[in-house]
């Protein structure tokens, strides 16, 4: 079954294609550092640090401390986990493996 993303453009597919061209840490880190500021970045990685918490039922207050996220961002994290795209579940099971 194909994926329909309701943010599907000529743009985001750009963008994706080019994500999909990085080989390695280093050019992700390269990328990424030119693409978006230190606070969008830190941003993701806090998401997806709260994303693979939740999965491990850590509580509110536990990720809450050990990321620094609010729990405004937990909540809309674990919504996605929830109601979402698959995209976090997608990811943490490729980085389980």
């Amino acid at each position: 079954m194909k994926y329909e993303s309701k943010l599907q453009s000529v743009q985001m597919d750009s963008l994706f294609d080019a994500i999909l061209c990085l080989k390695n840490r280093g050019e992700c880190y390269r990328f990424f550092e030119d693409l978006c500021t230190v606070n969008e970045i830190q941003s993701l990685a806090q998401r997806l640090e709260v994303a693979r918490m939740l999965r491990e039922e850590c509580t509110y207050h536990e990720i809450a401390d050990r990321t620094g996220a609010s729990t405004a961002t937990i909540s809309r994290v674990n919504r996605s986990l929830t109601y979402g795209a698959d995209g976090y579940s997608l990811i943490l099971d490729r980085l389980g493996k």
